[in-house]
C-alpha cells in the first residue's frame, strides 16, 4: 500500500498521516489505519490504545518518542477511527493486527506499549508471535475477568449491555460522542481521572485526550461495542505462551482498573513485573509511564 504521509508533517502533534496495512487471513479486504510518530529510523514501539480509543492517543508520546529515538507506530483496531470493521474478531486477533503492522512497516520485531483496554491484544499478540515482540509494557492494562473480584459499576454495565443489547450500547456511545464534541475537554478526561480532571492534566494533553475519543467512534461503534463485551468474558490467551518481558505499570488510585485485580494478574505471568506509581489514577498512569515504556 501507498503511505499517505508526508515525512515533514511527522514533527507535528496535530497531523493525521495515515496509513493502510491490509490484514491478511481476514475474509474481504479489511484494512488497517495507524499513525507514525517519533523518529522514521528509531528503534520500533507499536502502540495499542484503550477502548475506546484510536491512533490518536499516541500524540502524547510524540515528543518522549522523539527523545528516545523511538518509531512509534499507532493503529486503529477494527471498528476504530480509520479501519475497517471486522465482524466476529476477537482478542486472539491482537495477533494478525499487529502482524499487518509491522509486515507494512517493514519491521522484523518490535515492543508493545499498551494502555488499558488495549492490554488485551497485546498480550494475545505477544503470544501468538513470540519472535516478534521484544517486550510488552501494559499501562493502567485491564485484566482478565477471572482475576477482578469486583468490577466497576461502568465496566459491568457496559459490558452487559454490550452482550445482551449491543445495538443498544452502540447507540449510547454515538450519543456521548455527540455531546463530548461539543464540551470542553474536561468532559472526556473525567472518564479517566479521579478527582478534578483538569487538575493534573495540561491543556494539550486533555485537547488529545478528547481529540482520540472523537476520532474513535468517528465512523463506527461496532470496535468499542465488541471489546467491551470481549474484555469481560474469556480471553482465550495462552500467557504461558509469552516469551517476553512484561511490565504492569499501574497507579494506586485507578478506579477504571482497580490495582488489586493487577496485582493477582502478576502473580500468573511468568515474566511480569509490577510497577507501581503511587497516586495516579487511570490517565494519570499513562502520562506520567510515557518516558520509561520508551526506554530500552
Amino acid at each position: 500500500m501507498t503511505a499517505q504521509a508526508s515525512p515533514a508533517s511527522r514533527q507535528s502533534s496535530t497531523r493525521d498521516d495515515v496509513q493502510f496495512a491490509p490484514a491478511e487471513g481476514q475474509e474481504g479486504d479489511r484494512r488497517i489505519a495507524y499513525a507514525e510518530y517519533g523518529v522514521e529510523t528509531g528503534s520500533p514501539v507499536v502502540f495499542l490504545h484503550g477502548t475506546p480509543g484510536s491512533r490518536r492517543l499516541a500524540e502524547l508520546f510524540e515528543p518522549a518518542a522523539r527523545d528516545s529515538g523511538v518509531r512509534l507506530l499507532a493503529p486503529d483496531r477494527p471498528g476504530y477511527g480509520r479501519s475497517d470493521p471486522w465482524p466476529g474478531r476477537s482478542i486472539r486477533d491482537g495477533e494478525p493486527i499487529v502482524r499487518a503492522v509491522l509486515d507494512h512497516a517493514g519491521i522484523d520485531a518490535a515492543r508493545l506499549v499498551a494502555f488499558s483496554g488495549g492490554a488485551p491484544y497485546a498480550f494475545a499478540a505477544a503470544a501468538g508471535m513470540p519472535a516478534r515482540v521484544n517486550r510488552v509494557d501494559a499501562v493502567a492494562g485491564a485484566t482478565p475477568p477471572e482475576y477482578v473480584h469486583e468490577p466497576p459499576a461502568v465496566q459491568r454495565v457496559l459490558s452487559g449491555v454490550g452482550s445482551t443489547a449491543p445495538p443498544v450500547l452502540a447507540a449510547l456511545l454515538r450519543a456521548q460522542r455527540w455531546v463530548a464534541a461539543r464540551r470542553d475537554p474536561s468532559f472526556v478526561v473525567a472518564q479517566y481521572t479521579t478527582g478534578d480532571p483538569t487538575a493534573a492534566v495540561s491543556d494539550r494533553a486533555a485537547e488529545v485526550v478528547r481529540g482520540d475519543f472523537l476520532e474513535a467512534l468517528a465512523r463506527h461503534r461496532s470496535g468499542a461495542v465488541a471489546e467491551f463485551r470481549q474484555t469481560a468474558a474469556e480471553w482465550d490467551v495462552d500467557f504461558g505462551d509469552i516469551d517476553a518481558p512484561v511490565r504492569l505499570w499501574h497507579g494506586d488510585d485507578d478506579e477504571n482498573v482497580p490495582i488489586a485485580a493487577v496485582r493477582r494478574f502478576e502473580a500468573a505471568l511468568p515474566t511480569a513485573r509490577l510497577e507501581v506509581l503511587d497516586g495516579a489514577d487511570h490517565l494519570g498512569t499513562l502520562l506520567r509511564s510515557v518516558p520509561a515504556t520508551l526506554g530500552d
